[in-house]
């Protein structure tokens, strides 16, 4: 990683107060009056953002196969739209040779004006182009019949795309819901505590941040900081750029991100797609060693992978936290680390590729 994008990723880590160094430890908390104290509180809090953050992704995960599931249903209506201009052309030539059958008819067969008419050969070449008329009509049936049964089974996958898109939005309302639910579950927590009790609450969790992450770094989990890839580089400046952005459940930028919006943004503005969310990032893409990470890898957070933020070097990650805060530079161990994945697989560190 370059020193100087180093020092700007430091720098902002810096102006937004995140915790770079253990804190003292503080006094345990004294019961409150409900008969909870605020580190029982401050671990009900983190499970209502846990759980709002799995729903989240739950949503997000709806959302892109329902956006792949409107492009299925826009491309089979086009499918269908071609099949039946086809199949009207096929019917005007049908109608058009069976007119021609129909005036040319005579109840004379070939054989018989073969053996009546002057000149046999002429008529020989007058049998050669009925074969052919007889021919044409048969394929021009034949793809009659071949565009009917397009169109009739176009129509059936269009049908049941249609249905599969209105159960998936229907699905999405249910997610979205459950969403504002346990948002709204967090929120009457907040609004329950004292400012006294959020200061002691914000503290408690700083206090806690700060040992994980000491625990963490005295580990050996990660070794020497490596260079990024050149990819690496343009996801992890980009996501620079977006610090200080709120977080929105469910957003994927400019102005606003969820944590796997601002992975997954970040890759693809890198020219990397990568899946929309955490849990498929971390099932899709490879897995690296804690060891072996570099700047731009994504680490995962919890069993169910329904955290992601990006590494930046020197035990510190990039991340859209949780509603409430804005995109920030944090302490790697911010949550329980899961693992971490590489989005440009085995690409070599930028100084190794010039």
């Amino acid at each position: 990683m370059s020193g100087r994008l180093l020092r700007l990723v430091c720098t902002a880590a810096v102006a937004a107060g995140t915790v770079l160094a253990p804190l003292p430890a503080a006094a345990v908390p004294a019961p409150e009056p409900g008969g909870r104290t605020v580190s029982q509180q401050l671990t009900d809090l983190h499970r209502l953002y846990r759980e709002a953050e799995k729903a989240t992704e739950t949503y997000n995960a709806t959302a892109e196969k329902l956006k792949k599931q409107r492009a299925e249903v826009t491309r089979l209506d086009r499918a269908l739209a071609r099949a039946r201009l086809s199949l009207h052309d096929s019917r005007g030539a049908a109608g058009r040779l069976a007119r021609q059958q129909y005036q040319g008819s005579t109840d004379i067969s070939p054989y018989v004006r073969l053996l009546l008419a002057r000149d046999p050969q002429q008529a020989l070449d007058q049998g050669h182009v009925i074969g052919q008329l007889a021919r044409e009509r048969a394929e021009t049936v034949g793809r009659l019949t071949g565009t009917e049964k397009k169109a009739d089974e176009l129509a059936r996958k269009a049908r049941k795309a249609l249905d599969d898109q209105l159960s998936l939005a229907q699905r999405q309302k249910k997610d979205r819901d459950d969403v504002r639910g346990r948002l709204k579950d967090v929120e009457q927590l907040l609004v329950s505590l004292t400012p006294e009790q959020l200061a002691t609450l914000a503290q408690l969790e700083k206090n806690g941040i700060a040992k994980a992450q000491q625990q963490f770094m005295a580990s050996g989990a990660l070794s020497d900081d490596r260079e990024p890839s050149r990819e690496g580089g343009r996801a992890l400046r980009y996501a620079v750029q977006q610090l200080g952005k709120p977080y929105q459940w469910g957003a994927q930028g400019p102005k606003t991100y969820d944590c796997s919006g601002l992975t997954s943004q970040a890759w693809d503005h890198a020219g990397s797609p990568i899946p929309r969310t955490s849990q498929e990032q971390w099932a899709q893409l490879r897995k690296v060693p804690l060891q072996q990470l570099r700047p731009g890898d994504l680490v995962v957070y919890f069993p169910e992978a329904t955290h992601i933020a990006m590494y930046v070097g020197r035990g510190m990650v990039i991340q859209a936290p949780r509603t409430g805060e804005d995109v920030k530079v944090s302490p790697i161990a911010t949550y329980p680390v899961l693992g971490a994945v590489r989005p440009d697989g085995g690409q070599a560190p930028a100084t190794e590729a010039r």
